[in-house]
């Protein structure tokens, strides 16, 4: 992100340059304005210094909201939705315990979960506030403090803005692209396309990055770690996050796509997680919980 930025720059200034000694060859402003107008270089700058505020402007929470939306509503026409009133209120009411005693328990629309009819394990957090998770992923909570971990680690995926930041990325590529394009008249034809070979893989990569690869290692470890936070302020028992990874440890290897291919080992992220948890005192479950979470299996 750092070399797009200096890139950026660099580049924009190249542009200005070549302008102003476009202008001094021609005899001074009066007629390079006249002779230029039209000319590529001028709106070159015009076009970089656009796309470089653009790319710089903070994102508002409205706006990682229909983001959001529109990576769910695409998802969505890949899986089914599981028509369960019951189960999704009853996950809903879990992750509104969790917000509520989280770093940021507010967002523009609030958080929603929803509950897709696969036996694939996997989850999805997209910005905004939208959470999915899977059938598969459900079955393998054994309590509702592991089922309460998923959720609060899809919960720090948004506070943490993953997805946000997936975006800025690609926000500073389209710039970085607009600027190269618009320098043409700069650079030449093998240097234009080498800029743009670049940067092309990564315009097209956000979505793939938070849908198919998932998000980067240090990127789940920091969700985990958030989770646990979370956990512990909602009253929730932090470890249930080693329940919940053992047993994906053990359905994972049998599971094709999904976390399997998203998320770090559950090796890994035990280990990572068992060094956080030393700080979390263990918190006794109370039977009124475990009674509701038996009730929902029961009937699910």
């Amino acid at each position: 992100m750092k070399f797009i930025k200096i890139f950026l720059l660099c580049l924009v200034m190249a542009v200005v340059f070549s302008s102003c000694a476009v202008m001094k060859s021609m005899g001074g402003l009066a007629a390079a304005v006249g002779d230029i107008t039209g000319n590529d270089n001028l709106a070159a700058v015009g076009d970089s210094v656009a796309a470089v505020a653009e790319a710089s402007a903070p994102i508002s929470p409205e706006q990682e909201y229909y983001i959001g939306r529109s990576v769910t509503a695409s998802l969505l026409g890949s899986y089914k939705m599981f028509h369960s009133p019951e189960l999704t209120n009853y996950v809903n009411m879990i992750c509104q315990v969790l917000a509520l005693n989280s770093q940021r328990p507010q967002l523009y629309k609030g958080y929603y979960v929803a509950v897709l009819d696969t036996d694939q394990i996997n989850a999805f957090a997209s910005s905004g506030g939208h959470i999915l998770v899977t059938r598969g992923l459900l079955e393998c909570a054994t309590s509702e403090d592991a089922l309460a971990a998923v959720l609060a680690h899809e919960i720090a995926h948004i506070q943490l803005q993953h997805g946000i930041k997936a975006i800025k990325s690609d926000r500073w590529t389209n710039a970085a692209l607009t600027t190269a394009t618009s320098s043409l008249t700069v650079l030449s034809d093998g240097e234009m396309k080498d800029v743009i070979d670049a940067f092309d893989e990564s315009v097209n990569g956000v979505i793939t990055t938070m849908v198919n690869t998932g998000y980067s290692q240090s990127q789940e470890y920091d969700a985990d770690e958030t989770a646990l936070e979370i956990m512990a302020a909602a009253g929730y028992n932090p470890h249930a996050m080693k329940e919940m990874l053992n047993e994906l440890k053990v359905r994972q290897p049998k599971s094709s796509g999904g976390f399997a291919s998203t998320h770090p080992s559950a090796d890994k992220r035990l280990k990572n997680v068992e060094k956080k948890l030393k700080k979390y005192a263990a918190i006794s479950v109370p039977e009124t919980r475990v009674a509701r979470y038996n009730h929902m299996m029961a009937i699910y």
